[in-house]
């Protein structure tokens, strides 16, 4: 048997509507850390992340957050592994945390234990670790399942989202306060996407937030036919429900994708891009 794990940073939950993909698909979450002034919690388990951009507001400060000790990772794994089962853990991506590196680590010391690097964030995460749940069900072996989400899977996780302001980058050193205020009277938004583990700004677009996001999914779906039809998620931070379900129908207009699945971001990610951000995540062929 293989059990697979993951990050709290995947993303496969809705606190909106009480959607939990974690519970539906047997997968054991491992939440981060997340600490604002001396308070500290455990991502989405003491703390939503609606909760916890409400005291950014109030307190005007941006969280810090924490991956799990080595020493806790290896205790979970020994436990996880003690009735001879399996494990695939799959992380934040490398370039974001050290929850990848501390978990090779706590690896070396559990045998049948395997880590994966999703290179990705939120439910670009989230689309490795079910794939790695359809691998387990139809039988696979952990190191057959890390074998093909390394060379076959993360490659092609497409993860992109717009922010609708600038702000919690610029608290967090990843923007200069100069480039927020020209972005903000410009009305400008700036579309992200992740690239060999890594951040990058893709486009600006400019207007209203709603009409730049129905430009950005035009922007990544139209003519496409390297998109495989299976899935794709549209993940969000604190963001009007009409605004969400707007962007839901353009996806579902395309009249291409199996499963349309909402999902909200966990206080990790949101911490870093604030609330209304809104992504399309899927998987190219």
């Amino acid at each position: 048997m293989v059990k697979v794990c993951c990050d709290s940073t995947a993303d496969l939950l809705n606190e909106v509507y009480g959607t939990n993909l974690y519970e539906q698909r047997g997968v054991t979450v491992v939440p981060l850390f997340v600490r604002i002034q001396d308070e500290e919690f455990l991502d989405s388990v003491d703390i939503s992340m609606r909760e916890l951009l409400k005291r950014c507001k109030e307190t005007n400060k941006l969280p810090q957050t924490a991956a799990l000790s080595v020493e806790r990772l290896t205790e979970l794994f020994t436990e996880l592994t003690a009735d001879g089962s399996e494990l695939v853990f799959i992380t934040i991506s490398s370039g974001f945390s050290s929850s990848f590196g501390n978990a090779c680590l706590a690896a070396e010391n559990v045998p049948g234990a395997y880590v994966v690097d999703s290179k990705n964030l939120s439910s670009g995460v989230g689309h490795v670790v079910l794939e790695a749940c359809d691998m387990a069900d139809a039988g696979m072996s952990a190191a057959e399942i890390k074998k093909v989400l390394d060379e076959e899977i993360v490659p092609n996780v497409e993860t992109s989202f717009v922010l609708d302001k600038l702000d919690f980058m610029v608290k967090g050193g990843r923007c200069s306060a100069v480039s927020a205020l020209g972005a903000n009277l410009l009305q400008l938004h700036p579309g992200i996407e992740v690239a060999d583990g890594v951040m990058r700004v893709f486009k600006k677009y400019r207007g209203s937030w709603e009409r730049c996001l129905r430009n950005y999914i035009k922007d990544k779906l139209d003519g496409r036919t390297d998109i495989r039809p299976h899935r794709i998620f549209v993940t969000y931070t604190d963001t009007p429900d009409e605004i969400v379900q707007e962007m839901v129908k353009a996806v579902k207009e395309y009249n291409y994708f199996d499963e349309v699945i909402t999902t909200t971001a966990g206080c990790t990610v949101a911490s870093h891009c604030g609330p209304r951000t809104l992504g399309i995540l899927f998987i190219r062929k």
